[in-house]
């Protein structure tokens, strides 16, 4: 996932114990066996894997997550919705998630699940999807591969076709590549992201398909500002999902002021804080 995507949003901050009734007081601990990090972002526009969950509008969203030393990890995940189906009534995702973090030679591995809540919304918009992401250094950047395998779910299927098919169920495959660095002496960082979605096209039970279009590749190019405890972060988001894909799945699938699509290319701006 991108830096203008879910949970990539700043950094940590490490809850240690400090040293008390020594000589050196000014000494700090190791520390403990708990990390804790929690982060909240503002961004012009909410996209999931290269689609407009927010109507093309902003969103506040933010996170908290707890790690311990052994790489077990646990958290989660809140932004607003607006627009794009119903979302089965709700104007909120929710995401909790966690997973197990371990080092395999010059490689970390990251093997998880999230699961995808909409409250206020029906029973049949929730999903969960395990996760494997891979990241290992490259010169001067960071390489990150992910595979997301959604297993057959009622959220998943595309019930509209198939009105008389109640408890119909239908899986998602995503992967992903993300590649990023830092510009040496300087605040800058740079982003790339490529990724490519296979699932059952439509909007799902209640707008809430994550391959709206079936198979679609969704790829980003951003950068980001650290300006003290805030990073400053622009991207370009696009998506290879025609008007002529996507025709099939309107009005839904279009923005409700002006009805272009939203899976088209977006420049989404963005200031978080991590803490």
């Amino acid at each position: 996932m991108t830096a203008f995507t879910r949970r990539a949003l700043g950094a940590a901050l490490v809850v240690g114990t400090m040293m008390a009734g020594t000589a050196h007081a000014q000494d700090v601990a190791p520390p403990g066996p708990f990390e804790v990090s929690a982060d909240v972002a503002l961004v012009s526009d909410y996209r999931f894997r290269g689609v407009s969950q927010t109507d093309e509008e902003m969103a506040l969203q933010g996170g908290i997550s707890v790690s311990h030393e052994s790489g077990l990890y646990a958290g989660t995940w809140a932004s607003n919705l607006a627009g794009w189906g119903t979302f089965g009534g709700s104007n909120m995702e929710l995401d909790l998630y966690g997973g197990y973090v371990f080092e395999l030679q010059n490689a970390s591995v990251d093997v998880g699940l999230t699961w995808y809540m909409y409250p206020g919304g029906s029973d049949t918009t929730d999903f969960a999807e395990p996760y494997v992401k891979v990241g290992y250094g490259l010169g001067p950047a960071d390489v990150l591969v992910g595979v997301a395998y959604a297993p057959k779910q009622e959220a998943l299927a595309n019930v509209a076709a198939t009105p008389f098919s109640n408890g119909q169920k239908e899986d998602n495959l995503y992967i992903w590549g993300d590649l990023s660095t830092g510009i040496p002496n300087s605040p800058i960082s740079l982003s790339a992201h490529l990724g490519y979605s296979d699932g059952n096209p439509g909007l799902g039970p209640n707008g809430t398909s994550i391959a709206p279009t079936g198979t679609y590749l969704d790829w980003s190019l951003g950068a980001g500002y650290a300006l003290g405890p805030l990073t400053l972060s622009v991207a370009y988001v696009d998506t290879d999902i025609s008007r002529a894909e996507s025709a099939y799945l309107l009005p839904n699938f279009q923005n409700t002021k002006n009805g272009g699509s939203i899976a088209d290319s977006q420049i989404v701006f963005g200031v978080s804080a991590g803490f």
